[in-house]
């Protein structure tokens, strides 16, 4: 666990550094008063959360602590009926918030770039079941990791990456002395209602 912990900790902290708060809802309003996607100058750490999300979730290629490779059909051959069906409510469920906080975070939430019709609603749901399909289409694509595969991973490739990029960000920020937009800024703007609905027709 620790192997990739440590490294979506430098992804959500290069976020908070970036956004100038700890707050999702600034974190999301920021973005959205920018209109910049934290993607765009965070991408390496996108990567980085991304696959340790993969693996907090234990979906495949790192679906470690079912086996299911050496089993009939994984851990859920015990269960079935109303068992089986919360297990995977539960799972899915995982996934989902999982999504959620990859729109959140790296996307703008229910932000775009564009005014559009489609509502704010109707956007994080569609960012949130791109970010499921890349779940299950990793699942589909990718041979599953043995353990040692998995700590090699974390700790020569992801810890190195995202403690680099991360004391980068840092530098840049202080070197350049951009303070991201606070919540006192943002917050007023985007929280009038008249303002979100004339803004994003929402």
């Amino acid at each position: 666990m620790i192997t990739y912990e440590i490294s979506v900790g430098f992804c959500l902290l290069a976020v908070c550094f970036s956004s100038g708060s700890a707050n999702l809802t600034t974190i999301v309003t920021t973005q959205g008063c920018t209109g910049v996607w934290l993607v765009v100058p965070l991408f390496p750490l996108f990567g980085v959360f991304f696959i340790t999300l993969l693996v907090e979730t234990n979906r495949a290629p790192f679906d470690l602590p079912e086996a299911e490779a050496e089993l009939v059909s994984g851990y859920n051959t015990e269960y079935s009926a109303v068992v089986f069906a919360l297990f995977f409510l539960g799972e899915y469920s995982n996934m989902l918030l999982a999504s959620g906080l990859c729109a959140a975070l790296f996307f703008g939430g229910p932000f775009v770039t564009a005014s559009t019709g489609f509502g704010f609603v109707g956007w994080f749901a569609l960012k949130v079941v791109f970010f499921a399909y890349l779940f299950i289409l990793a699942r589909a694509a990718l041979p599953r990791y043995r353990y040692d595969h998995l700590l090699q991973l974390g700790w020569f490739s992801l810890f190195p990456l995202t403690l680099g990029f991360f004391i980068f960000v840092v530098g840049y920020l202080f070197y350049m002395e951009a303070i991201p937009y606070s919540a006192e800024y943002c917050e007023p703007y985007f929280m009038d209602s008249i303002v979100y609905r004339k803004t994003y027709n929402w």
